[in-house]
């Protein structure tokens, strides 16, 4: 997370260490991000070395060379530019809803620290120019399908930089508006791109890592809610503690377990609800009370591999080929989204995950057992009570079981066979947030079922952050004293998932 002090500095672009916390802060616009001597320096040498080769005889894929199965067709110095402006042209064939904005932004951050390390060969001129959109919120409007995640996201990145050239579309107070348009309202005359320029902005994984930082940050808070979820319904169940003592996690010391149960500890400490029942005759809990730690930990231990290789990606070039001499550019496949593509997949599975095992605990807090009444309403029979929220969370919980299929686990040669396999992270990446939108519907309707669960244990009190959270909820959604419309209740209690408004620690 970032502190206070980091949000007083600046980050300096190709030079700086990317992190989630960062990109989003400058995103927002509460971290400032800058092009400092050093990145300029870095850059202008990186160039020089293209315009070397683009000079001379030897065959240099990308720089004066056609693409994909053309590589083996030279180009002459005088086909050089029209030859980048075609590639931008013709490979921006998205289709589908645009992405959100913040996606867009974030996707040009991450590029323009990406061309600011030196080796990708781009003017200075064109990375001010993306420098000038994030500063300016100049939004490329970005097709969300499209993208075969190698060589890079071809498709969505063509997209997001035909305003560079006057061409696409901006967004512009939540409107649509042409690029040529808006460059003209901002006094900006089109780049024309020179060699290698198209290439090293379409060439890469930005869209795959958008989605992954987006999704991080949504998961990061999620983990800890679903945590809170299990406690309160823990409450709400009446619960044993026991299965969340240290000694029991420290001779299976997985790193999510291990902090879940210190969690469930810290959430469930001082509790006089769970005072009440220490003496109970009650031999153990079904799965989805007694094994948050084993779940819910594991779904941290998902969480915290995709960091990892999101922090590497963001700092990482993708493009191709690598400039490396005056006479070297290295063709590779640094374009490939495979490492991201199948981390998102294993984490499609740990988000689904915690929303399976939250269903499961809405279930059981609708039996009636251990002091509830079923469907927790005292008035059975002329009232249903909170017996079809439950259907939703099914419904959900099943969609995202639907949505897990791995997408890097198919490969569909693409370009005439020379890019004969392919990540398809793109498609983990948009999946892994819609499983992540859904998690957030079914944590939302636990925490209505758990509410209305503790209130059937007063006047016995509860930790101070579970108490803390049952106020927010009651602020917003009373207790269900007879049937009523719960749509607006579902709904609220979704807003405030989603708004992040729970005490999580």
């Amino acid at each position: 997370m970032l502190n206070s002090n980091d949000l007083t500095m600046t980050f300096n672009y190709g030079i700086d260490h990317l992190t989630v916390d960062k990109v989003i802060a400058i995103a927002q616009g509460s971290l400032k991000a800058v092009l400092t001597a050093e990145a300029k320096e870095k850059v202008n040498i990186c160039r020089q070395k293209v315009e070397t080769m683009a000079e001379g005889n030897k065959a240099v894929y990308g720089i004066n060379t056609g693409f994909g199965p053309l590589c083996d067709v030279q180009i002459t110095p005088e086909e050089t530019n029209k030859l980048q402006e075609n590639l931008l042209i013709t490979h921006a064939v998205g289709v589908g809803n645009p992405i959100d904005k913040e996606l867009s932004k974030i996707m040009l951050i991450c590029k323009a620290h990406a061309l600011c390390q030196g080796f990708s060969g781009v003017r200075l001129e064109l990375i001010e120019r993306i420098l000038y959109f994030i500063d300016n919120d100049l939004l490329p409007v970005v097709p969300e399908q499209g993208s075969v995640g190698a060589s890079g996201d071809l498709a969505p990145l063509s997209h997001l930089f035909l305003p560079l050239l006057g061409e696409g579309e901006f967004w512009i107070d939540n409107e649509i508006q042409p690029a040529k348009m808006v460059l003209e309202k901002h006094h900006l005359k089109p780049i024309e791109l020179k060699a290698k320029e198209g290439l090293g902005l379409i060439n890469g994984t930005q869209f795959i890592l958008a989605h992954t930082i987006v999704g991080l940050k949504k998961m990061e808070y999620l983990l800890d809610l679903a945590d809170v979820c299990g406690a309160m319904s823990i409450e709400g169940y009446q619960g044993s503690f026991s299965p969340f003592r240290d000694e029991l996690h420290r001779i299976r010391p997985f790193r999510g377990t291990v902090e879940v149960a210190e969690r469930m500890f810290m959430l469930l400490y001082k509790s006089q609800n769970v005072d009440s029942h220490e003496n109970c005759d009650r031999v153990q809990d079904p799965y989805s009370m007694r094994c948050i730690p084993q779940v819910h930990g594991a779904s941290r231990n998902a969480y915290y591999h995709l960091s990892e290789l999101a922090e590497i990606e963001m700092n990482s070039v993708t493009d191709n080929p690598i400039v490396l001499s005056d006479t070297e550019a290295i063709s590779g496949g640094n374009f490939h989204g495979q490492p991201l593509a199948m981390a998102l997949d294993y984490n499609s599975i740990a988000a689904s995950e915690l929303g399976n095992i939250s269903d499961r605990r809405c279930y059981l807090l609708l039996e009636g057992k251990f002091g509830l009444p079923r469907l927790l309403t005292t008035g059975g029979g002329l009232n249903s009570g909170f017996m079809i929220p439950q259907y939703t969370t099914a419904a959900l919980v099943t969609e995202n079981k639907s949505l897990c299929f791995p997408p890097s686990a198919d490969s569909i040669p693409t370009s005439l066979g020379q890019e004969d396999h392919v990540s398809m992270g793109s498609i983990s990446g948009r999946k892994f947030n819609q499983i992540l939108g859904n998690l957030e519907k079914i944590l939302a309707i636990e925490l209505m079922y758990a509410a209305q669960a503790l209130e059937f244990r007063r006047p016995n009190t509860f930790s101070d952050i579970i108490e803390e959270n049952f106020r927010i909820i009651r602020e917003k959604v009373p207790k269900l004293e007879s049937d009523r419309l719960l749509k607006d209740d579902i709904n609220m209690m979704i807003e405030l998932v989603k708004t992040q408004a729970f005490n999580l620690r």
